[in-house]
C-alpha cells in the first residue's frame, strides 16, 4: 500500500491548534478510516461542493466539518469549522437551502477556502 498523508494548510493547522485537547483527539481519530475511504471509493460517503473545476468534500465530526480535497499524497484539509459558525455564515447569508448546495454556491465560501492558500504562500 502506498503511503498516506493527511496534510493540513497553516489555516486547517491552526483552526485545529485553537481547539481543546480533547477535541483535537476526537477530530484527528476520526481520520483514522479516512485513507481506505479515500483510496478505495469516489468519496460518494461524503459531502461534495463543485465550482470553476474544483471539487471539496466535506466529512462530519460531531459539530464540527472538516473540507478536504483529494492530493497526490493523500488529501489536503482546508478548513476546519464548527456548526456554529456554518450557521453564522448561512444567516449572514440568507441562505435556505442545504448546507453543501449553499457552500457550493456561495463565492464568499470559496473565498475563505482560496484565503487558506493565500495564507500558506506568504
Amino acid at each position: 500500500m502506498r503511503p498516506f498523508q493527511i496534510i493540513f494548510n497553516p489555516t486547517s493547522a491552526a483552526e485545529l491548534a485553537r481547539m481543546p485537547k480533547e477535541l483535537q483527539l476526537q477530530i484527528l481519530g476520526e481520520f483514522r478510516g479516512l485513507p481506505q475511504q479515500v483510496l478505495a471509493t469516489e468519496l460518494d460517503d461524503f459531502g461534495k461542493l463543485e465550482r470553476s473545476g474544483k471539487t471539496l468534500h466535506r466529512f462530519r465530526v460531531g459539530d464540527y466539518r472538516v473540507y478536504f480535497e483529494r492530493h497526490d499524497l493523500g488529501v489536503l484539509v482546508h478548513r476546519i469549522l464548527s456548526r456554529n459558525t456554518l450557521k453564522d455564515f448561512f444567516y449572514r447569508s440568507g441562505l435556505k437551502v442545504e448546507e453543501d448546495e449553499a457552500l457550493q454556491q456561495n463565492p464568499k465560501f470559496w473565498e475563505m477556502i482560496e484565503s487558506a492558500k493565500s495564507a500558506a504562500k506568504e
